[in-house]
C-alpha cells in the first residue's frame, strides 16, 4: 500500500509515492529473521500484515445503545460463549477468550447483539485477560443503566501456549460490579445457569 503526496506547492512534477510504515516494518521484520521479503510467498506479506493490523486496531463495533423495555427487574439475562480474539500487550501474541456477560435489567434491556459487539470493542486493542473483563463490564453496565452486572471469561494466551513454558492452559477471570459483588447467592444463580 503506498501513498501518493505532493509538494506544498502542489506542483505535479514533485509527485513522490511513500509506503505505509507497517509495510517497512513488517519488511524489516522479515529480513530480521532471515527471510526475503521478496521471494515468491512473502512478495504481499508486508502488505497484508499492514491490512491486518489496521483492520485490527481499527475495529468499528457499529450501534451499542439499542435498548428495550424490561418484563421485571428481578430476572437474571446471561448471554455466553462469545467467543473474542486479542493480543496481549506484553508479546503482541493472540489470545482468544470464551465471554460470558450476565446482568440484572433495572427498567431496560440491552439488545443482544450488543454484548458481542461490547465484548469485540475491548478485545481489538493490546490488551490483558484481566482489564479485557473489566471494561465490558463497565460499558454493560453504563449501557444498560445497571449497576449489577458479571463478565467471566475463559482464554488460552499463546504467549503460553507458543513461548515460555509451552503449555496449553485456561486462565479464567471475572469482573463482578453491584450486587454480584456482594451477593453470593446470585452469583450461585449464575454458576448453576451455566452449569445447566
Amino acid at each position: 500500500m503506498s501513498v501518493t503526496e505532493f509538494d506544498l506547492d502542489g506542483d505535479s512534477s514533485a509527485l513522490r509515492t511513500t509506503e505505509d510504515p507497517l509495510i517497512g516494518i513488517a519488511r524489516q521484520l522479515l529480513e530480521e529473521i532471515g527471510e526475503d521479503p521478496n521471494r515468491d510467498g512473502l512478495r504481499d506479506t508486508p502488505a497484508r500484515f499492514a491490512r491486518w493490523w489496521r483492520e485490527f486496531i481499527n475495529y468499528d463495533p457499529g450501534s451499542l445503545g439499542t435498548l428495550f423495555e424490561s418484563i421485571g427487574t428481578s430476572q437474571l439475562v446471561v448471554v455466553s460463549d462469545i467467543q473474542v480474539w486479542s493480543l496481549c500487550e506484553h508479546h503482541l501474541l493472540p489470545f482468544n477468550c470464551s465471554v460470558t456477560i450476565a446482568y440484572r435489567p433495572a427498567g431496560q434491556l440491552l439488545g443482544l447483539s450488543k454484548f458481542a459487539r461490547v465484548a469485540h470493542q475491548y478485545a481489538h486493542k493490546l490488551q490483558v485477560q484481566e482489564r479485557l473483563v473489566d471494561q465490558i463490564a463497565l460499558e454493560i453496565s453504563t449501557l444498560s443503566g445497571t449497576p449489577d452486572v458479571a463478565v467471566i471469561a475463559k482464554g488460552e494466551h499463546l504467549c503460553m501456549s507458543m513461548r515460555g513454558i509451552k503449555a496449553a492452559a485456561q486462565m479464567t477471570s471475572t469482573a463482578y460490579r453491584g450486587e454480584f459483588s456482594t451477593d453470593a447467592g446470585l452469583r450461585g444463580e449464575l454458576f448453576d445457569l451455566l452449569r445447566a
